[in-house]
């Protein structure tokens, strides 16, 4: 008898030497984790499944198409739809935009280049505008515009809309008011100038301001 073996032990647990007994799991126990294992991946596909149909029939009941994804795809800003720069004035609310021709623009120069109001007022004349007074700015704005230009008018809802046409021109300039009478507005050329809007850019821009939708892009493509 090994010196390993117990007193009153022997038979098949008999140990003899350096081999022992192998002890086998019981085979119960692996079914059971087993059991367990298929069971929560059924579970989880069940709920993958609920999910879906989730999905499916929630809305209108219908799945979304690719047609759909591509209208989504293709939403086009309302400044876009309206073929102006996002930097365009909003639609008037409660008035009309009045007509370029029916605004009568006096042209001055404040800046130390020649010609500058002339040719700037040629330009306006070609665009539909009433071309009043042509020439230098008074002495409290002479060589003190920096800007792009400056936009006057007197006070009151017509000319606020006059000049937010004229503005149309001349994108950046800057709108004052001051205590003269009647309907006439001024542009006054600054420092910053260099030419008026591209017409086509300004043509855009006021179709925009008076809510309508040039024809070149009414139907915009994606």
């Amino acid at each position: 008898m090994s010196m390993l073996t117990p007193p009153g032990m022997g038979g098949k647990y008999r140990i003899k030497g350096d081999r022992y007994p192998r002890m086998r799991r019981p085979r119960g126990r692996r079914r059971l984790i087993l059991g367990t294992v298929a069971g929560l991946a059924a579970a989880g596909l069940l709920g993958w499944g609920t999910l879906q149909l989730v999905d499916v029939f929630s809305g209108d009941g219908t799945p979304a198409s690719a047609s759909d994804s591509d209208s989504r795809a293709c939403a086009t800003p309302a400044a876009a739809k309206n073929g102006a720069p996002s930097s365009a004035s909003p639609p008037l609310k409660g008035a009309t935009a009045p007509k370029p021709k029916s605004i009568t623009v006096n042209v001055l120069n404040a800046t130390e280049r020649s010609g500058l109001a002339q040719s700037t007022a040629d330009e306006l004349e070609k665009r539909g505008f009433k071309v009043g007074k042509v020439g230098n700015a008074p002495g409290s704005l002479d060589k003190k515009v920096k800007a792009e230009g400056l936009l006057l008018a007197a006070p009151g809802a017509e000319n606020t809309t006059r000049l937010k046409v004229l503005g149309t021109q001349l994108e950046g300039a800057d709108t004052k008011y001051d205590d003269r009478d009647g309907d006439e507005v001024d542009l006054v050329l600054g420092d910053g100038f260099k030419k008026l809007t591209p017409q086509k850019d300004a043509k855009d821009a006021l179709a925009a301001l008076s809510g309508t939708v040039p024809a070149a892009s009414a139907s915009p493509r994606c």
